[in-house]
C-alpha cells in the first residue's frame, strides 16, 4: 500500500528532520498514485482486445480484433444485408413500379370489317327476299303468266355475356385505385375475346352465330388435306359473284399459321400469290385482294375449313349494350368485398350466305 512509502522511525526524528522526511514522502506517494492513475486511465480507455473471460468478450469485439490481426482475411464477418428482413433488410425496401406486366390477349379484329349496328330491342329481325318474280317471253296477243317472289325474315337475337370479381376492400383503398383499373381492363380483354370467338364459330345458341357456322355457305374443296392449292385458291374468289367479289368489304381471312403457308404459294412464273403492303395503312393482298389475320381461324388440317374470303359488311354485329361495369359495394359489406359485375349484350350473324366462300381442306 501507499503507506509503506512513509518512514517507520518518523516519530524519533526531530521536527525538521521529520517534516522534510515527511513532505519528501509525500511527494513520492502522490507521483506514485499520478503515475497509477495515469495507467488506469488508458486501460479503460484502450480497446479491451484480449483480456477478460470468453464471456466478457462480445462477438463485435473479437470480429474487430481478428480484422486488425488479419485484415480481410478474417474467418468470420457479419454485416447487415439486404437478404435477412430482421438484418435491415426492412430498411431497403422492394419498389412496386406502377408498370403492370400482363400476358397478351389476342381476339379476332372482326368489329372493324363488319357492319356494327346498335339497337334497344332484345332481337332485330330482318325481312328477307328468297326470290325474284318469273317473267317470260310472250308473242303478240299471248296473254302474260302471273308470278310472285316469296319473302322471308331472318331474325339476329341479343345474348348476354356476363361474370363478376370479388376484391377486397383493403386491397381496393390500398392500392390507390389501380386494382379497380386493373380489374376493368380485364373485364374488357375478356369480353372482347368471348365475343369474337363467338363471331368466327358460335353457334347460334346463347351466343352470336359465327360466319364459320352458318351451314349456307358454299366451299371450294382444296384437293388435299395439308397442302394449300393456289389454284384452288383462283377457283375460290373467282366462285364468287363479281359484285360479291369486289365489294369495298371484300377480304380473306385466315390465322397466323394459315397465312404462313399462303405466304409460300407461287404461280406457274414462280411470283408469290401474296404481296407484302408498300403503303403505311394499306393491308398485304392474296390474289389482289386485302388479307385480314384471324387468330380464332381454324388451322390447316384434314377436313378444316382454315380460309376464307367474302363481303364482310353483311357479317351484322348488333350492340344492345355496351361493357356495363358496376360496382356493388353493398351486398358484400359483412365480408369486407366489393363486388364488380361485368356484362355485354351483343349479337352477331350473317345477312348473306352468298358473299361469302370458304375453303376446304380435303380431297373430296
Amino acid at each position: 500500500m501507499f503507506i509503506d512509502k512513509i518512514p517507520a522511525d518518523l516519530e524519533t526524528k526531530s521536527d525538521d528532520t521529520g517534516i522534510e522526511e515527511v513532505k519528501g514522502a509525500l511527494a513520492g506517494l502522490t507521483d506514485d498514485v499520478k503515475a497509477r492513475l495515469d495507467a488506469m486511465e488508458a486501460q479503460i480507455a484502450r480497446p479491451n482486445l484480449n483480456k477478460g473471460s470468453k464471456d466478457e468478450t462480445t462477438d463485435e469485439q473479437k470480429a474487430f480484433a481478428e480484422y486488425l490481426h488479419r485484415g480481410d482475411a478474417a474467418p468470420e464477418v457479419k454485416t447487415l444485408t439486404v437478404s435477412s428482413d430482421p438484418g435491415a433488410g426492412y430498411l431497403a425496401p422492394v419498389e412496386m413500379n406502377a408498370e403492370f406486366i400482363r400476358n397478351l390477349v389476342e381476339f379476332s379484329p372482326i368489329r372493324q370489317y363488319a357492319s356494327v349496328r346498335t339497337t334497344s330491342a332484345p332481337a332485330v329481325r330482318y325481312p328477307k327476299r328468297n326470290s325474284i318474280t318469273n317473267s317470260q317471253w310472250e308473242g303478240e296477243l299471248e296473254e302474260s303468266q302471273a308470278s310472285e317472289p316469296t319473302f322471308g325474315q331472318l331474325e339476329i337475337p341479343v345474348h348476354k355475356l356476363t361474370t363478376f370479381v370479388d376484391i377486397s376492400e383493403e386491397l381496393l383503398a390500398d392500392s390507390g385505385g389501380s386494382a379497380e383499373q386493373e380489374v376493368r381492363l380485364a373485364l374488357a380483354e375478356d369480353f372482347g375475346q368471348k365475343e369474337a370467338i363467338g363471331f368466327v364459330s358460335g353457334s347460334g345458341v346463347k351466343q352470336p352465330e359465327g360466319f364459320m357456322s352458318n351451314a349456307d355457305i358454299a366451299a371450294t374443296v382444296n384437293g388435299h388435306a395439308t397442302n394449300l392449292s393456289a389454284d384452288k385458291l383462283i377457283d375460290l374468289l373467282y366462285s364468287l359473284p363479281a359484285s360479291y367479289r369486289n365489294a369495298s368489304g371484300a377480304a380473306w381471312a385466315m390465322n397466323g399459321t394459315t397465312l404462313a403457308a399462303v405466304r409460300k404459294l407461287k404461280d406457274g412464273q414462280n411470283n408469290f400469290l401474296w404481296q407484302p403492303s408498300y403503303q403505311a395503312g394499306q393491308p398485304e393482298t392474296l390474289l389482289g385482294k386485302p388479307v385480314v389475320e384471324m387468330v380464332d381461324m381454324p388451322d390447316i388440317a384434314d377436313g378444316a375449313f382454315p380460309v376464307i374470303y367474302g363481303d364482310w359488311s353483311s357479317y351484322r354485329i348488333l350492340d344492345r349494350l355496351n361493357l356495363s361495369v358496376l360496382v356493388d359495394p353493398y351486398t358484400q359489406k359483412r365480408n369486407g368485398v366489393v363486388r364488380i359485375h361485368g356484362t355485354r349484350r351483343v349479337g352477331g350473324r350473317i345477312l348473306q350466305a352468298a358473299r361469302f366462300r370458304k375453303l376446304k381442306t380435303a380431297t373430296s
